[in-house]
């Protein structure tokens, strides 16, 4: 898009911090596939095997799992007609994608920037900078780790590819808009914004906050209420909203008959507001302070008083910034900006076992991200950007900071083994123990298997688990596999006491039968019946 190349072209700035990016990430190339949702996206989903039209019509046409994505489908069938199940392959789409954002939010501030105030778009090199900082402390933060470097967090990357430039191409509208522009180049701006909206809705579905958030960006930092009305605000958006109404309907529709929510009736909505104070809290803290950071942060059965005291401080924070948008505007845009894509993955649409996630501070972030770089580098006397020595240090230590948590960080993801280890260091659950297990049963490591199924066991019968008697049936696999044939029967016994699944019998009836108890191993066959088949250890990882 034209710009004014004198007073402020950033480009180069973005392709700088795009390159930046992708470098920090380069540590992923080397990491496998893990045992977390990438075996039904992408090693044992057959869908993505043949890339043809029919499997295209089939992507826009169906759900799969519950969701409705198409182009993330169709990115994966790409990866694997280039690579087959090589992860290298996957690993590099998600850090090119990544690093493109980054370059991109590096220009969406850049047009932000020059509307903060009269005297922005004269300040030059401190403008850009500022600009390149904004992609740079998004786009490097090792919250980001989880949405690249997870194979299937695809539809993280490839939504934000589209989303972002969806903002940006608005801003571009805008920008035009205000110079008086008419005619078809401003309309084909305007469009391709649009455009871009749609494809990241096929993506992933959060992006159906955009309108909103166009919103809040014409009130501040754009400042279009002040010389349009609302209703000509409103009216831009409609079409936007057309589209993102439409999506979400998709969405419901391909997703009706799966059990992919969690019910009011078992999650109330007074739990479901504490949850999503408390998220709120977390990710801001996360932010600031991004140590510790783990991939599963699972939902307590009986919430913690910290949860209480998380939900206050985001109302508390929250009224804050609303008493002071007057004096303050950019307090309260940047927390909008921050809630508004957040709000899908709140809790109020409760999809799965996490409590909060990483993964979902992918497009919040941005507006963290350029907040804190205009906080740096904007004079509050000047009223406009200029760096001192010591911010610009204490910028220059910031970057390389979070750097190197996120290379570290990423490092944990190399194996399933790395990734659950890293978690049970952290903030050991019984989950992560028995996904442990699950990649050591695969590497032949059956007696560490059984050890951390112990560990498992242990922590969900204090927790109330009731999938408890499939962990029992899981170390009795791995025992078994361990030639202790006596310690598997007895684990066997007990999964069958708890839960007397058919599996079970024959299991134990093979363990029986090592032991040269013939007899008792025949009884075991025929309570089997027809049910003669291993120990599924996915059953327990998909629930």
């Amino acid at each position: 898009m034209p710009v004014d190349k004198n007073a402020f072209n950033v480009k180069s700035y973005a392709a700088f911090a795009a390159v930046v990016c992708l470098l920090v990430f380069l540590r992923a190339l080397t990491c496998d596939f893990i045992n977390w949702d990438d075996p039904l996206y992408v090693t044992e989903n057959p869908g993505i095997r043949i890339l043809d039209w029919q499997f295209i019509k089939e992507s826009f046409s169906v759900s799969y799992m519950g969701w409705w994505m198409p182009l993330t489908w169709i990115s994966f069938a790409l990866d694997y007609y280039v690579w087959g199940l090589n992860p290298f392959g996957y690993h590099l789409t998600n850090i090119l994608l990544h690093a493109a954002n980054t370059g991109i939010v590096v220009l969406i501030a850049g047009q932000l920037f020059r509307n903060i105030d009269p005297d922005a778009e004269g300040s030059g090199p401190c403008c850009r900078v500022a600009a390149l900082l904004s992609g740079l402390l998004w786009g490097i933060h090792p919250l980001r780790v989880e949405s690249v470097v997870w194979v299937t967090e695809r539809k993280d990357v490839l939504n934000g590819l589209f989303s972002l430039g969806a903002v940006l191409f608005y801003l571009y509208y805008v920008e035009r808009r205000s110079r008086g522009e008419k005619g078809s180049a401003i309309i084909t701006v305007y469009l391709v914004s649009l455009g871009l909206l749609f494809l990241s809705l096929t993506a992933k579905p959060v992006s159906v906050v955009i309108p909103a958030m166009l919103l809040v960006i014409d009130w501040y930092p754009l400042g279009r209420l002040k010389r349009e009305t609302i209703v000509t605000c409103i009216k831009d958006k409609i079409p936007f909203g057309i589209i993102a109404a439409g999506m979400a309907f998709a969405t419901l529709f391909f997703a009706r008959g799966e059990s992919i929510l969690v019910s009011y009736t078992d999650f109330s909505l007074f739990k479901r507001l504490i949850l999503a104070g408390n998220s709120i809290f977390e990710y801001l803290k996360m932010t600031v302070y991004p140590v510790g950071l783990v991939n599963l942060y699972l939902l307590p059965r009986v919430f913690p008083i910290s949860y209480y005291v998380g939900a206050a401080v985001s109302v508390s924070l929250l009224l804050v910034c609303a008493v002071t948008w007057r004096s303050r505007p950019w307090y309260l845009a940047t927390l909008l900006l921050f809630i508004l894509p957040l709000v899908p993955v709140l809790g109020f649409f409760q999809n799965g076992a996490q409590a909060y996630a990483d993964r979902f501070t992918y497009l919040p972030g941005v507006a963290l991200g350029i907040a804190a770089a205009a906080f740096f580098t904007r004079s509050a006397t000047a009223r406009q950007f200029s760096i001192s020595k010591l911010n610009l240090m204490i910028l220059i230590a910031l970057v390389l900071i979070v750097a190197l948590l996120s290379i570290q960080l990423t490092g944990a993801w190399k194996n399933p083994e790395t990734l659950w280890t890293r978690v049970i260091a952290v903030q050991p659950v019984g989950r992560a123990y028995y996904l442990r297990a699950e990649y050591r049963i695969r590497k032949g490591q059956y007696v560490d298997a059984a050890e951390d199924i112990t560990r498992s066991i242990r922590m969900g019968e204090a927790a109330g688990y009731p999938g408890v008697f499939y962990l029992y049936a899981l170390r009795g696999d791995a025992l078994s596999k361990a030639r202790q044939y006596e310690a598997a029967v007895k684990d066997f016994s007990e999964a069958i006491r708890l839960k007397p699944y058919s599996t079970f019998y024959y299991n134990r009836g093979v363990a029986l039968k090592a032991l040269g108890r013939q007899h008792e191993a025949e009884d075991d066959f025929r309570q089997a019946g027809e049910d003669r088949g291993a120990i599924n250890w996915q059953n327990l990882l998909d629930n």
